[in-house]
């Protein structure tokens, strides 16, 4: 990635919600325009568990200094989601009630460029022009018949086995993180999100409202349409202008 440019701020909105089913949200959000860095974890593992395991991770990465430049913040972000797998291990452990983890998909953005990583299936899209690329891929049951072009995402959604993950931060001994990086051209906007969104609003419907509506509204509108659909889990929602 080429010179950061801490100073300047990036537009965005964000929320994230309950929703009308679960009793506790397990959802975690983290803004962090000063460094170029917005992250969504969805944690798993029911009551007092899950949202433990999303809070540790956004927590832990909210503690990057400010002063980092491009390289030492990729470095950073990858330490940061190792410790946070090692820590809810540990957290697991000593409950002994089963898995504890969580999902998570992180944005970095720098003068010309992006770095996405991700374990689970929180979501990064780009929309670039009328154009929108889900830039992330589940990691997932549902997502591995999609690679092999046996399913479409917006499918998948609707899939029996669609909640089955098969990457979380803090289950299992050893963390696989996926990255990808791109360009950014001037008027992108990228989103992140949970599957509380996803399993509601369709790319069309993604694409649409990306490309049509003012940035301080998005979170908002598409946080909308996911309760308006029922909204059985936790919905979390960024938004942010390059």
């Amino acid at each position: 990635m080429t010179a950061n440019a801490p100073a300047t701020i990036r537009r965005h909105s964000a929320r994230t919600h309950i929703g009308y089913v679960r009793k506790v949200n397990e959802d975690a959000i983290l803004v962090r325009p000063d460094i170029g860095l917005w992250a969504v974890s969805d944690g798993m593992g029911g009551h007092a568990a899950g949202d433990f395991a999303s809070q540790a991770i956004t927590e832990i990465l909210d503690r990057l200094p400010a002063d980092l430049d491009p390289a030492e913040a990729m470095q950073e972000v990858r330490k940061a989601l190792h410790e946070a797998h090692q820590l809810i291990g540990v957290e697991a452990a000593g409950r002994g009630s089963g898995s504890i983890g969580a999902t998570v998909v992180v944005l970095l953005l720098s003068a010309e460029h992006f770095m996405c990583f991700w374990v689970g299936d929180s979501r990064l899209y780009r929309l670039r022009g009328d154009d929108l690329e889900m830039i992330s891929s589940d990691h997932s049951l549902v997502g591995e018949l999609v690679e092999k072009g046996l399913l479409a995402w917006d499918e998948a959604e609707n899939h029996p086995q669609a909640n089955q993950i098969t990457r979380a931060i803090g289950v299992g001994e050893t963390l696989e993180i996926d990255k990808r990086r791109g360009d950014i051209r001037p008027g992108d906007r990228f989103l992140l999100c949970s599957d509380g969104l996803s399993k509601y609003a369709s790319f069309d419907v993604l694409r649409r409202h990306l490309a049509e509506r003012p940035i301080h509204v998005l979170a908002d509108e598409l946080l909308e349409i996911a309760l308006k659909g029922g909204a059985i889990d936790n919905i979390s929602v960024i938004v942010v202008e390059a």
